[in-house]
């Protein structure tokens, strides 16, 4: 069985897992809040790390290292690296692994430099177009652990560290690796910001998720690492799946076919059917066509008895990172101080979409009345790249 031993998390919602759960769980506190600092001249919600948060210094590494991303990736490690220290010593450097997801990489360092640039003339002597590499973070996580197993990026956009999770168990189930460090870092920049503001697609007030006024996403940013070996541990990945919708570049398959494959495959991999799960974490992007899309899945094969919520009102939206973050979520709530199964809330104006089949949407406060068990987690990206990540408790 593949377990997920420990987790470094920071996000919106806080800077380690003991400030996430309580906003998680205890408060339903969002960390979304207005900014323009990706978007001069308007205000728009943004999931942003905390600005306390004193992010480790990387004005030691070689420039093509030298990135916001990273930092936030080695401030996640902080947090877990006792055990992947002890995990080096116990397996020996060539057999950690490390499979990271990420879409955003250093983009806010190449912008800081081209306006530097038009100010300028010259870029600034601190740059280095590798920042941007979707490698980096895997080749920064390598070098910090002094490890030389398998390493690689994922970037299949908002699937990213979900097919991280994935693509690290298969590495443990081949026998390629005993250990592996895994998950996604992603983090804000203008580039995303205007990306999907060009698509009409961000919104102006907190996103909100299956309701009838929902019209668009909030950008988000953070990083999630896990520990993940056959070591038993507090949580297991039990299943996953994937798949390709092969419809649209942008656009999810309004058929949900491929979403509803990669689910299926996830819960037959898990040995599961679909009345043993507790919790559905949606992927809830608080998009027209996703939250149709993937609300006709659910209802499909979970009926209205499941309870469903998306963490995107609580967390923006941190895309290649998201799939990650919220796995990390869903480790949280699965853990024993959580006995009465209290969910990850859905915020939201609480006005439904009659054109939409009904779900259970866990309200602030809900529970299931015994620890959460089984927990599902969608994550669905651009160009139809599916992935579902089934949990159990250890």
């Amino acid at each position: 069985m593949i377990y997920l031993n420990q987790l470094g998390i920071v996000c919106p919602l806080g800077n380690s897992g003991e400030q996430v759960k309580q906003r998680l769980l205890d408060t339903g506190q969002s960390g979304v809040s207005l900014s323009e600092e990706y978007s001069p001249g308007r205000l728009l919600p943004l999931g942003r790390i905390d600005a306390e948060l004193p992010l480790p210094a990387v004005s030691h590494l070689d420039a093509i290292a030298r990135s916001r991303n990273n930092q936030v990736a080695l401030a996640a490690l902080a947090q877990i690296r006792t055990a992947v220290d002890s995990a080096i010593e116990h397996y020996g450097k060539g057999r950690l692994g490390i499979v990271i997801g990420t879409s955003t990489s250093g983009i806010a360092e190449s912008e800081a430099a081209f306006h530097h640039f038009t100010r300028n003339g010259s870029l600034p002597d601190q740059f280095h177009y590798g920042q941007q590499e979707l490698s980096s973070l895997a080749t920064l996580l390598a070098d910090e652990l002094g490890v030389w197993g398998p390493a690689y990026v994922h970037s299949s956009a908002c699937a990213s560290s979900a097919k991280a999770l994935a693509s690290a168990a298969r590495l443990l189930c081949a026998g390629a690796c005993d250990a592996v460090l895994t998950g996604g870092v992603d983090t804000l920049c203008g580039f995303t910001v205007a990306g999907f503001a060009a698509l009409e697609s961000v919104s102006a007030t907190r996103c909100n998720p299956l309701s009838r006024n929902r019209n668009g996403i909030n950008i988000g940013e953070g990083g999630a690492l896990f520990l993940m070996s056959r070591e038993p541990g507090p949580v297991a990945l039990r299943g996953w799946g994937e798949s390709s919708d092969g419809y649209h570049m942008s656009a999810p398959d309004p058929s949900g076919a491929g979403a509803r494959l990669a689910v299926e495959r996830a819960l037959s991999r898990a040995g599961i059917s679909a009345e043993t799960i507790d919790y559905v974490n949606l992927h809830g992007t608080g998009t027209v066509q996703n939250d149709a899309m993937e609300a006709r899945v659910i209802h499909a094969l979970f009926g209205d008895a499941v309870a469903v919520s998306s963490t995107k009102p609580l967390t923006g939206h941190a895309l290649g990172a998201a799939g990650a973050i919220e796995a990390g979520l869903c480790w949280l709530a699965m853990q024993d101080d959580n006995p009465a199964g209290r969910f990850p809330p859905h915020l939201w104006d609480g006005i439904s979409d009659p054109t939409l089949p009904a779900l259970n949407v866990a309200q602030p406060g809900s529970h299931l009345g015994r620890p959460l068990d089984w927990i599902l987690s969608n994550s669905f990206a651009f160009g139809g790249a599916n992935a579902a990540l089934v949990f159990g408790r250890g």
